[in-house]
């Protein structure tokens, strides 16, 4: 049976454990451990090496840690040198990291793929394009949603939304299901290179706020100003996942409606 070491097993992580256990003899790390993980700080590089004494060499690696919402210092530590050590741990397997979107700085509702210029300004996004450089392969995943899970509609729910300017800005988004089937079959079939993982069907934040005050029969919010992150900046831009799709892939939920009648 193939050894599949998953690196981070949080909400991503532990959706694709849970698929994964059928076919694959899998390992959990998590920062503290527990749950049936075992501990390993991937930030840090005697943790890493320790692995090959404490678990089956892997034939597949999955990197889906989070930064713990940290800042560029996290993204190095985890993301840059988390990889890079992994790699050096277990040369022989095949590392998949899943990196963002938010790689794509397009502000014009360009749409883009895995070939579109990458230039983001925030240091974050210049940090999973490092990473990308040190792995097999690059699953760049659009806004990650699923059960009791999405920021889009919590906010909603709560009276808390804001349509910006115009709603114009595209959002692109993909269940936490569909993620981790993406994330399994791309490390299964040892495809290199980026992808992007992303539903089919990109639409504006007005078209959805229209769409969840239709199904809830609630108001639409008021509308304000651009919302700025700290780690990203504002894009607006429809991701295309064809590629990934070419390859046989296909998304549960190919739609973010969808979800919402489950």
């Amino acid at each position: 049976m193939t050894n599949l070491l998953i690196a981070g097993a949080g909400f991503l992580g532990s959706e694709i454990a849970r698929q994964a256990a059928p076919d694959f003899k899998v390992t959990t790390l998590t920062k503290s451990g527990g749950d049936g993980s075992l501990a390993c700080d991937l930030s840090s590089e005697s943790e890493i090496k320790k692995l090959r004494e404490k678990i089956p060499t892997p034939d597949l690696i999955i990197h889906c840690a989070s930064s713990g919402r940290g800042g560029p210092e996290a993204y190095q530590a985890i993301f840059v040198n988390g990889t890079r050590r992994l790699k050096e741990t277990f040369p022989e397997a095949h590392l998949l990291f899943t990196s963002s979107t938010s790689v794509y700085h397009q502000t014009e509702g360009e749409t883009v793929d895995e070939t579109s210029p990458t230039s983001p300004e925030r240091e974050t996004s210049r940090l999973l394009l490092e990473a990308e450089k040190q792995v097999d392969t690059a699953a760049r995943l659009a806004g990650l949603y699923g059960p009791n899970r999405s920021v889009i509609l919590r906010k909603f729910l709560a009276d808390e939304a804001v349509i910006e300017e115009d709603g114009r800005r595209i959002l692109n988004q993909i269940h936490v299901q569909d993620a981790a089937s993406a994330c399994l079959f791309l490390a299964k079939g040892k495809h290199s290179g980026v992808f992007n993982v992303t539903d089919d069907e990109p639409m504006s934040q007005l078209e959805c706020y229209q769409g969840l005050a239709k199904h809830f029969n609630k108001p639409l919010p008021p509308t304000g100003e651009r919302k700025l992150s700290n780690k990203r900046a504002w894009t607006h831009k429809s991701v295309k996942n064809a590629k990934l799709r070419h390859l046989g892939w296909k998304p549960k939920f190919p739609h973010f409606f969808y979800a919402l009648k489950e």
